[in-house]
């Protein structure tokens, strides 16, 4: 069980990320006060930490600083309510992993957090890789096949929360990769603004469909040739929208 260590002084915050972390199974220690974050991350073993920028005693870009300068190099992914390019460069540059703007969805921080969790493994197995001397025997896993969904030549990798269009990898955000898979998975089905609301956003914009619109918008422009006659993802007028394979 990989454990995650969330530092946020907002308590609802701090619930909410607990609850959708622990079940996907992650093991969840939180801390209000960021001195206490930091003596928890510095004296305990963790796979991930969520840290947020403002805090009491001691803020999230110190803490991280101070981690790194002790060569702690578990992964972290800063939070915070300030939609600052500045704050974002600094942070990364300070040895944060990734960085999210509040208000967020718990599904997108875990999708994020996922995704680091992933790159920093594979980051690691290279560098051990590399350091084995010649004539050592080594053992190699048998690789992963990782599973696919196939539309046409749109190829989703879920596990790896990579979409290839023609066989070339498209930049995609979480929130899209989970809505484009979500309708993948339900191709040919009509499903409703409020229905893909619901199932990717959960109650975090509940009754604001204008943004599976907008997400919607989005993709067409990454995975359609023509955006005003779309092959793959139709509007059904009235109802919602439709994913299925090109004719």
């Amino acid at each position: 069980m990989k454990k995650v260590l969330i530092v946020d002084d907002e308590q609802s915050i701090l619930i909410l990320l607990a609850y959708n972390l622990e079940k996907e199974g992650y093991e969840v220690t939180q801390a209000s006060d960021g001195r206490e974050g930091y003596e928890l991350a510095l004296n305990q073993s963790f796979d991930f930490i969520i840290l947020d920028l403002m805090l009491p005693s001691m803020d999230g870009m110190d803490i991280c600083k101070s981690l790194r300068r002790e060569k702690i190099d578990t992964p972290i992914l800063m939070l915070t309510a300030k939609d600052d390019e500045l704050e974002k460069i600094i942070g990364l540059e300070l040895g944060a992993d990734d960085y999210m703007t509040k208000p967020f969805s718990p599904r997108e921080v875990i999708a994020r957090m996922k995704a680091i969790l992933r790159r920093t493994k594979k980051e690691d197995r290279s560098s051990t890789n590399g350091d084995i001397e010649k004539g050592a025997e080594v053992t190699v896993a048998a690789p992963i096949v990782e599973e696919k969904v196939v539309i046409g030549e749109v190829v989703i990798f879920p596990e790896l929360y990579e979409v290839h269009v023609k066989g070339i990898s498209i930049d995609i955000t979480p929130k899209e990769f989970e809505l484009l898979l979500y309708m993948a998975q339900r191709a040919n089905r009509i499903l409703s603004r409020e229905q893909l609301l619901n199932a990717i956003w959960n109650f975090d914009y509940a009754g604001e469909t204008r943004i599976v619109d907008v997400h919607i918008s989005h993709l067409r422009e990454k995975i359609e040739e023509d955006t005003k006659n779309p092959q793959y993802i139709k509007t059904v007028r009235g109802f919602g929208y439709k994913f299925e394979e090109p004719k």
